[in-house]
């Protein structure tokens, strides 16, 4: 017995056209992913800016520790 999909869509442009609602469709995808990228570019120069800071305390530290020897 051979199991195949099927696809629901007769040809590329019909998948791409989604029965003329691919423009939003595409759109929503496109915007979606989108703000993912833009989210994960956020998150990584917050987490750069975190690490930077923490830095500069710990280095404000050590010249307190200096200072007070």
């Amino acid at each position: 017995m051979e199991n195949r999909t099927t696809m629901f869509f007769q040809s590329w442009n019909d998948f791409f056209n989604m029965g003329g609602y691919g423009f939003y469709v595409w759109l929503a995808y496109g915007i979606s992913f989108v703000v993912i990228l833009v989210l994960g570019f956020q998150n990584i120069s917050s987490k750069k800016a975190l690490f930077k800071e923490i830095k500069r305390e710990q280095q404000r530290k050590q010249r307190q520790q200096q200072i007070k020897r």
